[in-house]
């Protein structure tokens, strides 16, 4: 199972990749595309290596433990989430995309 929601994600990634024009990546426009991009790749690793991409995948990681508190930099999530914090893993590939500064593994 965790492989392949591993897959799928890589596949996903790998299709989204695809869909970003070449001479888009200069742009500022496809900057961002691609920094986001890296992210949510720099993401799925981080749950990969810490053995909780099946968690999240169910909805059972709670990213509150892994945020910080103060909504600075403390933690590895660079934003104060409320007690618990169990949300759908589309939700956190989307905040990797849009987002990518409120997580420390996309610096």
């Amino acid at each position: 199972m965790l492989k392949k929601v591993a897959l799928t994600l890589a596949i996903a990634t790998a299709a989204v990749l695809m869909l970003v024009p070449v001479a888009g990546a200069s742009s500022s426009k496809g900057s961002d595309s691609l920094r986001g991009l890296r992210c949510v790749a720099a993401g799925v690793n981080f749950l990969v290596e810490n053995k909780l991409l099946g968690a999240a995948a169910r909805q059972q990681v709670d990213y509150d433990t892994i945020d910080s508190d103060s909504g600075g930099s403390e933690g590895l999530i660079n934003t104060d989430l409320p007690t618990p914090s169990f949300l759908p893993l589309w939700t956190v590939i989307k905040l990797h995309y849009t987002n990518p500064e409120l997580f420390d593994w996309c610096n």
